[in-house]
């Protein structure tokens, strides 16, 4: 599990514009009940017993750091987040980023701590290794109908991310469902098992779908001209 250090934020709204010229992300944690990871033999923190009494925390976190951490965990991993100066830790999932129009960087992002004994939803990116033998012998176009999918799943079993290995595409007739994905214990999708990932379309299809579009177009064409040419009605032919 990743770790990620984050501190009470003190700043807001307009303010906060200063926190990012310095290389700071404001966030925020929340949840149903809020609550640090209680190590063992430790006491009550001041934090909390703050966060047992509201519904969230403002924070703030090195830009950096997170945009690094964010590339590791997504938001399908927990991570945890320790506030600095506290030896309690939360186990928080990245639930939700604001980027910047301009320069797609993160301008805020939240924080949620899910219950650990209640399972949880969320969409996991579907990853295509491997390499097909239809592409490569055959000269066909890998097809991806589905590049992430929903799962349910406790917080700590859920994946990062599922891997699909493309290498069983030996020809065109051949496709990878749901239902051959391998997923961790205690994972389940929600999609339908018969629903395909990945094809391959051979090559001839391709270049019909290429020139389909070409070929109405000079049929619409020569329609409009064609009734350009016949005359109206009650108008006599010259």
């Amino acid at each position: 599990m990743v770790n990620l250090s984050a501190k009470i934020r003190k700043t807001f709204g307009k303010k906060s514009k200063t926190l990012r010229k310095k290389g700071v992300l404001p966030a925020v944690l929340y949840g149903s009940k809020i609550h640090p990871v209680k190590p063992r033999g430790a006491g009550i923190s001041p934090l909390a017993k703050l966060s047992n009494r509201v519904k969230n925390l403002n924070l703030e976190v090195d830009a950096k750091e997170f945009e690094k951490i964010y590339k590791e965990a997504g938001e399908s991993s927990l991570i945890s987040l320790n506030i600095e100066g506290e030896k309690q830790k939360f186990l928080v999932l990245i639930h939700d980023i604001q980027l910047n129009p301009l320069t797609s960087k993160p301008i805020h992002v939240d924080f949620y701590q899910p219950r650990l004994e209640e399972e949880v939803k969320i969409t996991v990116p579907i990853i295509f290794e491997g390499v097909s033998p239809a592409v490569k012998e055959l000269g066909g176009t890998l097809v991806k109908d589905i590049s992430e999918i929903e799962v349910r799943a406790k917080p700590q079993n859920l994946p990062h991310e599922i891997k699909v290995d493309i290498g069983s595409l030996k020809t065109f007739e051949d496709n990878i469902k749901i239902s051959d994905l391998k997923i961790p214990a205690g994972v389940k999708i929600l999609k339908e098992p018969e629903e395909i990932i990945a094809s391959v379309s051979p090559p001839e299809k391709i270049e019909e779908e290429l020139v389909k579009p070409i070929e109405e177009k000079v049929e619409e064409v020569e329609k409009i001209e064609k009734e350009k040419k016949e005359p109206e009605i009650g108008e006599e032919k010259k």
